[in-house]
């Protein structure tokens, strides 16, 4: 089996007309009345900027056009990530988290004594960045800082007030076939202070009025000298015969060879208990993943490659639903940077795919979010 690209990748979302122009972290679903619907981090100045806001766009034609993205999650508060789920009749809910405003000082004080920019680093409009940040204040943090998401009962016409859950994953919950809503993801760090043991995977249930559950969890993941790894960003999906199926990103960034890597688990009983993480890909491999099952039974993870000089969006397929893996087919390639990645799918009314993922239009940025038809091949 192999991918083909169908056409040429096509930018879906961006603000050319302003210097908040990078968008990324994008989520692509299908809703309830066909449409596609499109979530993502917009009208940003960078990777880490103050003015991040959680925006969503529509197509009503299979992906040929998009009205222009619009916020859902807009706080004082950079707004990243976009999970989108459609669920019940007419519902869906749009995820997102955010960062204190002294990760952001932090990231322009480092920035300005490198003295250089780079594709993470907040270098350009330093008093800019400062003077909103010098207005953000403790009680806009007390309200908003946290792993957030708003629901939406009329199709994302109008969306209920802002809420917060335990935990977090950039594509946000998944739906079981019964209904139910299940978000897997990382626990929210509320204190600033992230260590590895604090990085692994919780199951929560999720209500339509956006009630939280704890379900269960997936066991720290360690290298295979006993070193502690950094578990985040899940994507889960539930398998035909009801198992839920996760994968995870996994890195160690410190301490001798870099790891940027997908490692998968699996539940057989609704997220209560998972299996021991296994390794998919080579320790610089890509991540995060999301999965889709496609109608003729493949199993579908699109992931990112950030590897310098290489930078790509990566296909891996199983047609044993994850018992084994063929991987590494690249999609797309961008090669003007290593910001990119954050890849999801969804299959098209004729049986093709469309993947939505950010990376840069042009060496100097910004990042756009964009999209990429393709099919399987025998």
């Amino acid at each position: 089996m192999n991918i083909r690209p169908i056409g040429d990748q096509q930018i879906i979302m961006c603000n050319p007309m302003s210097k908040h122009n990078y968008f990324g972290w994008p989520t692509v679903a299908r809703l309830q009345d066909g449409r596609i619907a499109v979530a993502a981090s917009g009208f940003r100045l960078g990777h880490v900027c103050p003015f991040g806001k959680t925006c969503i766009s529509y197509s009503a034609d299979e992906g040929k056009t998009y009205l222009p993205p619009i916020p859902v999650i807009d706080t004082a508060l950079d707004d990243r990530d976009g999970g989108v789920l459609a669920f019940g009749e007419n519902s869906l809910v749009v995820t997102s988290f955010n960062n204190r405003a002294a990760a952001q000082y932090r990231c322009i004080e480092t920035s300005s004594k490198d003295g250089k920019q780079t594709s993470f680093a907040p270098f350009p409009d330093v008093a800019y960045r400062k003077g909103y940040l010098d207005a953000v204040t403790a009680e806009d943090e007390d309200a908003y800082y946290g792993s957030t998401m708003r629901i939406s009962h009329d199709g994302g016409i109008t969306f209920g007030p802002l809420l917060k859950s335990p935990v977090s994953a950039p594509h946000g919950p998944l739906r079981c076939a019964d209904g139910k809503i299940i978000y897997v993801g990382t626990p929210f760090d509320t204190t600033g202070t992230l260590k590895p043991e604090d990085c692994y995977i919780e199951a929560w249930s999720l209500a339509e009025n956006g009630a939280m559950e704890y379900i269960g969890h997936i066991d720290h993941i360690y290298s295979d000298d006993g070193e502690l790894l950094s578990s985040c960003e899940p994507h889960a999906i539930e398998l035909p015969d009801g198992r839920l199926l996760c994968h995870i990103r996994v890195q160690k960034m410190e301490g001798g060879p870099a790891m940027f890597t997908t490692y998968q688990s699996i539940s057989e009983d609704k997220g209560k208990t998972w299996s021991k993480p296994q390794l998919l890909l080579h320790p610089q491999g890509g991540a995060p993943a999301h999965l889709l099952l496609h109608s003729s039974g493949v199993l579908i993870s699109v992931y990112g490659n950030r590897v310098i000089g290489t930078p790509s969006i990566n296909v891996m397929l199983s047609r044993d639903l994850g018992e084994s893996w063929q991987t590494d087919y690249v999609l797309v390639k961008n090669e003007f940077s290593g910001d990119v990645g954050y890849p999801s799918t969804i299959e098209l009314n004729d049986g093709s795919l469309l993947t939505v993922y950010y990376g840069f239009e042009k060496e100097k940025g910004p990042a756009v979010i964009w999209q990429q038809r393709w099919e399987l091949t025998p």
